[in-house]
């Protein structure tokens, strides 16, 4: 089972999902968007198959910060372009397992998957 988290290293729930893995003894290897970067093809394929409008985080401060045009014009292309160059505003953890993707994190939803 080949199994690839994508995220930002800092983040608190990637940091809970990444130990739940570890203490679960899952191998894994670790995507950051800021080290390693994120480009359209992938983030294309996280927003088909999981929704735009789920990958876009609109909690965080990057979301916050944009204005109300940009909001407005919001849908998966524009999405699309927008996470590309603002990969912190890609909800994460992003799972990979097996070429099938899951959103977020919560014990329950890891325990299903492993």
């Amino acid at each position: 089972m080949t199994t690839v988290m994508y995220g930002i290293a800092n983040c608190d729930t990637v940091k809970k999902a990444k130990k739940w893995l570890q203490q679960a003894e899952v191998e894994f290897s670790f995507h950051d968007y800021r080290k390693q970067g994120i480009d359209a093809a992938l983030v294309e394929r996280f927003c088909h198959e999981l929704g735009w409008e789920k990958v876009l985080n609109k909690r965080g401060t990057t979301y916050r910060g944009l204005t109300d045009e940009q909001k407005a014009s919001l849908n998966q292309n524009t999405a699309v372009d927008l996470l590309v160059a603002n990969p912190a505003m890609i909800k994460r953890p992003i799972l990979e397992t097996d070429g099938h993707l899951q959103l977020g994190f919560t014990p329950a939803q890891y325990a299903t998957l492993f």
